[in-house]
C-alpha cells in the first residue's frame, strides 16, 4: 500500500498531537515540516524549539523554521519534498497563494470550532465567552480568506459548566486526530464531497484583548463565569482588591446570592463568594500579583477576606 506524502505546518501544543497521529498513521509518509522559529521562553529567555519541532527532530524529518514562510526559496524547499497533501493546525503565519499553489485542493487546515461560527485567532476562548451550548473541531480545506475554505468534516464537544479554555483545548485533541484519520482520508479517496459554509452564519474569534480581562462585577454572574473560564488560557480574568490584581482562575456560579457589586457575601475554608449583577460567584483559585497561583484555602491564610469587604 502506498502512502501519501504528506507535509504538515504547524507549531504549538495542539498541532504537536495532530502530527503524532499522522506519523503514527499508515496511511500517510510525514515527509517534511514547517514550524515556527526557535523563540525565547523561561526565566532566562532561551531560545526554545516549538512543540513541533521538539517532535520531529529525533526522528529524522526535514524540518523548516522560516520567519515568513512565502518566501521564494522556502517555498523551493518545501516543493523538494514532494508531497501529495499538506496538513496546517495553528501553524501561526499567513500561507499566501504561493503556498496553496503546491497543493491544489489538497491543503487542509485543522480549525478549533464548527465553522462557520467563530473564525480566527481565539475559537476556544470566544465560544466558552459567548456562553455557547457547544463548540468542536473542524477540517476545511484551506483559502485565502480567514477559515472561509470548504468543511470536510467536524467533531463537536459539549460545553458544560465545569470547562474551561484549557480543558476544551485537550478534549479537542483525538478530535482533531480522528479527523486527519478518518475524513482527511475519506476526502483524499474520493468519499468526501467538501461542504461550503453558510456565509451568513460567519462570526469571528477575534483576539483577546487585555481589556476584556477585567472582571466587572456589575455583570451576570454567569457571564463572568464564562469570561474566567474562558480566559484560563491566559491572559485570565483579574479584578483588584485594595488596589492589588487578583486574579480569579476557577470560580462557579452561586445562584440566589445577593448583595453589592463586588461585596464578599460569604467566605469558607476553600471559597469565598462576591455578590454580582444577578447572583454570585463562589472562587475556588486565584492568583494574587506577583505571586503563583494558589487555592484559595491557601490564600486566605495570608490573605484573610471578611463579608463585606469589597473586590473591584
Amino acid at each position: 500500500m502506498s502512502r501519501i506524502r504528506t507535509a504538515f505546518f504547524g507549531t504549538p501544543d495542539f498541532a504537536r498531537t495532530c502530527l503524532e497521529g499522522l506519523i503514527k498513521d499508515a496511511h500517510f509518509e510525514v515527509v517534511g515540516v514547517v514550524t515556527q522559529p526557535d523563540r525565547p521562553a523561561g526565566r532566562h529567555l532561551k531560545l526554545q524549539p516549538s512543540p513541533v519541532k521538539d517532535l520531529v527532530q529525533p526522528l529524522g524529518i526535514p524540518v523548516l523554521c522560516p520567519e515568513n514562510v512565502n518566501e521564494p526559496a522556502v517555498l523551493e524547499a518545501i516543493s523538494q519534498w514532494k508531497a501529495e497533501v499538506a496538513v496546517v493546525v495553528a501553524f501561526g503565519q499567513i500561507l499566501k497563494q504561493g503556498i496553496l499553489d503546491l497543493f491544489p485542493r489538497k491543503i487542509v487546515n485543522v480549525h478549533a470550532s464548527l465553522l462557520p461560527r467563530w473564525r480566527g485567532a481565539a475559537p476556544i476562548q470566544r465560544a466558552i465567552m459567548a456562553g455557547d451550548n457547544e463548540t468542536g473541531v473542524c477540517l476545511q480545506v484551506l483559502v485565502l480568506k480567514l477559515d472561509a475554505g470548504d468543511v470536510l468534516g467536524t467533531r463537536k464537544l459539549n460545553l458544560d459548566e465545569g470547562l474551561d479554555a484549557m480543558d476544551v483545548h485537550e478534549k479537542m485533541k483525538p478530535l482533531a486526530v480522528e479527523l486527519l484519520s478518518v475524513d482527511l482520508m475519506d476526502y483524499l479517496r474520493g468519499n468526501l464531497s467538501p461542504i461550503p459554509q453558510d456565509e451568513s452564519r460567519v462570526t469571528y474569534a477575534s483576539k483577546i484583548d487585555k481589556a476584556e480581562c477585567r472582571i466587572d462585577w456589575s455583570r451576570k454572574a454567569v457571564e463572568l463565569s464564562n469570561q474566567i473560564r474562558g480566559l484560563a488560557m491566559g491572559p485570565s480574568a483579574a479584578c483588584r482588591r485594595e488596589g492589588q490584581i487578583l486574579k480569579v482562575l476557577k470560580a462557579k456560579v452561586a445562584p440566589g446570592m445577593k448583595g453589592q457589586p463586588g461585596a464578599v457575601v460569604g467566605v469558607d475554608e476553600n471559597s469565598f463568594t462576591v455578590a454580582c449583577g444577578s447572583d454570585g460567584l463562589q472562587v475556588f483559585l486565584v492568583q494574587p500579583e506577583s505571586r503563583a497561583r494558589m487555592a484559595v484555602k491557601e490564600y486566605l491564610k495570608g490573605y484573610p477576606l471578611a463579608v463585606g469587604q469589597m473586590l473591584e
